[in-house]
């Protein structure tokens, strides 16, 4: 099916660095639409088939593009929530933002069997192939490609250190919110079930992890908005994880 009009343009998660790894990553592919997954009442996450998808590692991110029946054309850079191994399928989970031409088809037009085109997998500076311990922080949808990591993990039932921080304003907010294990401390800034304290990510979420850091130390990706990446970093080199040790991805 062909995308219709569209709303006035959104901003939406555009990373600081991107890199295209291979001649694959070049080329426009077909991504049929699925299904669709509710997360949280304003996120949901979009299963697409795409054939001749050459794999990504966990943290990448792709270009998705829609054509409206007018000619109009509207590229996004989406992070991928799916780990490496599901052959032939990807998984966008996207917030619907108030304005937001893209986002706003996805949550309100796009049904099972529609089609969009992607080009990537995009960007090795946040990727991470499973090969070192790996610190991630994450806030709102920002924790879209730090749960790529968690699944690869688990399914590759890999060894190596991995811990998770992500704060949402509440437990109805805290997308994958059912995936979630013992690698995962969540942090609520407006509400929380009872018995936990409700507040701002700080120091006494980081520090504990950087002071039991593995052998060798811990590789820190970061994902958010603006305010919330300066912070979260300033809280991991305050706690001393190495400035060159800390990957971040920003939007907003």
């Amino acid at each position: 099916m062909t995308p219709g009009p569209f709303v006035p343009p959104t901003r939406f998660a555009v990373p600081g660095r991107i890199s295209v790894s291979n001649r694959a990553a070049a080329v426009w592919q077909t991504a049929t639409l699925t299904g669709i997954r509710r997360e949280t009442p304003h996120a949901a996450t979009f299963r697409f088939a795409v054939p001749g998808w050459a794999g990504h590692l966990p943290g990448q991110h792709l270009m998705l593009r829609l054509t409206a029946q007018d000619g109009y054309v509207a590229q996004r850079h989406y992070s991928i929530a799916s780990a490496p191994d599901d052959s032939g399928h990807i998984e966008l989970t996207l917030d619907h933002v108030e304005g937001g031409e893209v986002s706003g088809w996805f949550h309100t037009v796009a049904r099972p069997g529609d089609e969009v085109e992607v080009r990537g997998p995009l960007s090795g500076f946040f990727a991470w192939p499973g090969d070192r311990p790996a610190l991630l922080i994450g806030a709102g949808s920002g924790v879209v490609p730090l749960m790529s990591m968690v699944r690869h993990h688990r399914t590759r039932r890999l060894d190596v250190p991995l811990r998770l921080l992500v704060s949402a304003r509440g437990p109805r907010e805290l997308i994958y919110a059912d995936e979630y294990g013992a690698e995962t401390t969540p942090v609520f800034t407006r509400t929380a079930p009872e018995g936990v304290p409700v507040g701002r990510m700080s120091a006494a979420h980081v520090a504990p992890l950087l002071a039991g850091a593995p052998p060798g130390g811990w590789e820190a990706y970061v994902c958010g908005s603006n305010g919330f990446a300066e912070h979260a970093s300033r809280l991991l080199v305050q706690a001393g994880q190495p400035v060159d040790r800390i990957r971040i991805e920003r939007f907003g």
